[in-house]
């Protein structure tokens, strides 16, 4: 046998990880079009998928290798890397809001944009989470800024206008971690390295809907066995997508509980309706041979129809408001005979308007020798049409942290996208300033601020990078989350000070000097006077030889004390700053300046320099009369 080449670049490899089959695409693009040279399906021996969601990773992977291994024997090439797409019946979709406060007045930047739409994200994010012990790892597909507003005044665009506050409201879709998972898990099963993923509903568009009849409001159905996707264009581009758990399945079934057949037998029974009047022959769990009339089949699958066109349509309703111009039926279940029908009927459409995938798939992909145009085959042709003539961005490689990255959206793709791609959030790109300490001592409101966070490391290719910087295929990158700044903490003695005597109560009751004090502690002092100081011993009377004593007559002037000084001063910031002397007579400390050099501590966007005569030191660095300080945003 010939040795095996390896998979060129523009070779396209795409797997379509079904509910009841795997079905294989090689292809490269030609032109506007991409030519498929191979296709190969196989089936599930076993139940491996629920509903479009991978349950046995190891029975996944072996199939999606046995696949690979029938395509690689006629075609002569190794096949290494795939294009993958994921079901949408995990979707999920939320709102979420951010507000950007900035130090001063400035002009809006893609960097300040970046960071406003990731903190969006990242709440929608929250939002999702029901509670801390049941986090989930979530993917970000994709969002939609729904209103940005400049100091509370609406704006279609930020980008060049001046201001100090800017929020931004999305909407944003995401994936279970554990389905994008599951997924990679299934390739890596198979000795496959996933070279993009996209959404089954989106690529099934791309198949059947091409990009120059998106100016209509279309919808695209693709029925599965466990799941139906679904998703919408106007305008040019996709608006939105969905999914029903009602599908093909729901019809076998309902023929094996009239006939007492296997589930595989009722998937022969299903796939005779439409292609024969003749008796269909099969055999019942009890060994029995039946003949079944195809006219009593249909009346049999009538009801799971009607509930699967049903489902259908209440889909398409509720995410476009009002039937579409037309709808395409895809995917295994579209065959099913007069399904088309109850779904016009369903959506009050005249059936013309409702038709089965497959005529356009000519206008992107083509084959010299395998037909092509079968509506089971939308899924498939689309993952590779996605990858092979570049309708996606995220049909190539990108290395984040050593890893592949996992990428969905369509588009420019910048290091912000990629990193919320990946699960990271906006508290780890830009990290949160420590929280403050609020506390009231006797009467006066004190507050104590957390410490700046470490900046995070964003590197392209070696080089510093922006959460704006547009990331291209083959790059690397390095990402290193910032360090959250320390939450400010005091013990009674801290904030009495050591030379505190006396007794100290905290909300009411008499508590020890070494007590952590908490967020709205009230704290009353009771100072005392210290014990008296030991007197020295008296001097030794003078001897023989020492100097004689001062003759009574001698008076001593009296020793008038210095004024005591009322101001301590600094330059803080190149400019003078004086301040009362502390009533305990304590130093001033670098913290006690932080209120004096203009920087919002609550809305940190970026580290805080502290240095003092030059040096940097920390918050809790004692200042001496005529200390220069610097206290500035790096």
């Amino acid at each position: 046998m010939a040795e095996w080449k390896d998979q060129d670049k523009d070779l396209i490899f795409a797997l379509d990880i079904g509910t009841r089959s795997i079905v294989g695409v090689v292809g490269r693009s030609v032109g506007d079009r991409l030519k498929v040279l191979d296709v190969e399906l196989a089936e599930h021996g076993k139940r491996a998928m629920m509903d479009g969601q991978i349950d046995d990773i190891k029975q996944v992977g072996a199939l999606a290798r046995t696949v690979t291994e029938r395509l690689e024997a006629r075609l002569g090439v190794r096949l290494e890397r795939v294009c993958v797409a994921a079901a949408g019946r995990a979707l999920r979709t939320q709102k979420g809001s951010f507000t950007l406060e900035l130090p001063e007045e400035q002009s809006i930047g893609a960097e300040e944009i970046s960071r406003l739409e990731a903190g969006a994200v990242s709440a929608a994010e929250e939002a999702l989470q029901s509670d801390g012990s049941d986090r989930r790892q979530m993917f970000l597909v994709g969002y939609t800024v729904a209103q940005y507003r400049l100091d509370n005044y609406p704006m279609a665009n930020l980008q060049y206008h001046t201001g100090r506050k800017a929020e931004a409201d999305v909407v944003a879709t995401f994936l279970p971690g554990e389905v994008v998972e599951s997924l990679y898990a299934a390739m890596r099963s198979a000795g496959l390295q996933v070279a993009s993923m996209t959404l089954e509903p989106i690529a099934a568009m791309n198949a059947a809907i091409p990009a120059e009849l998106r100016l209509l409001n279309l919808a695209m159905v693709d029925i599965g066995a466990g799941t139906t996707d679904i998703a919408l264009c106007r305008d040019g581009s996709v608006v939105g997508y969905t999914m029903a758990t009602v599908a093909g399945d729901e019809v076998t079934e309902a023929i094996m509980r009239s006939y007492l057949v296997d589930f595989k037998t009722a998937e022969e029974i299903k796939r005779s309706v439409g292609e024969t009047e003749e008796l269909i022959r099969c055999r019942n769990i009890l060994g029995q041979e039946e003949r079944v009339a195809v006219n009593e089949v249909v009346q049999v699958i009538q009801e799971p129809m009607d509930k699967l066109a049903d489902a259908i349509a209440k889909q398409i309703l509720g995410v476009n408001g009002n039937p579409p111009s037309a709808v395409f039926l895809a995917g295994g279940g579209s065959k099913l005979a007069g399904l088309r029908e109850k779904v016009a009927l369903q959506l009050e459409m005249d059936e013309k308007r409702v038709a089965i995938a497959g005529n356009n798939f000519a206008l992107s992909v083509f084959s010299d020798n395998i037909e092509l145009e079968k509506p089971e085959y939308a899924t498939p042709l689309g993952i590779a049409i996605s990858a092979g003539l570049g309708l996606l961005n995220d049909s190539y490689v990108v290395i984040l942290n050593g890893q592949t990255a996992k990428l969905f959206r369509n588009g420019v793709l910048t290091l912000q996208d990629i990193l919320l791609m990946n699960g990271y959030s906006y508290a780890d790109m830009v990290g949160k300033t420590g929280k403050s300490l609020n506390v009231t001592l006797d009467g006066k409101r004190l507050v104590f601020r957390g410490e700046p966070a470490v900046p995070a490391v964003l590197r392209v290719n070696g080089e510093e990078a922006t959460l704006s910087s547009v990331v291209h295929a083959g790059d690397e990158i390095n990402f290193i989350p910032a360090r959250h700044g320390e939450d400010a903490h005091r013990t009674l003695t801290e904030l009495l000070g050591e030379d505190f005597y006396g007794k100290a109560m905290v909300n009411n009751t008499i508590s020890p000097l070494d007590r952590q004090l908490v967020q709205g502690d009230v704290v009353l002092t009771l100072r005392q006077a210290p014990p008296p100081k030991r007197e020295a011993p008296a001097a030794p009377v003078a001897q023989p030889g020492d100097y004689a004593p001062a003759p009574a007559s001698w008076t001593a002037a009296p020793v008038q004390p210095a004024p005591r000084p009322q101001e301590v001063h600094f330059i803080l910031n190149d400019k003078p700053l004086a301040l009362p002397l502390k009533e305990d007579g304590s130093p001033y400390y670098l913290m006690d300046l932080l209120d004096h050099s203009g920087i919002d501590f609550e809305h940190l966007d970026r580290p805080v320099r502290l240095e003092v005569n030059g040096v940097e030191r920390g918050f809790q660095h004692a200042l001496k009369e005529q200390d220069t300080v610097t206290i500035t945003l790096a």
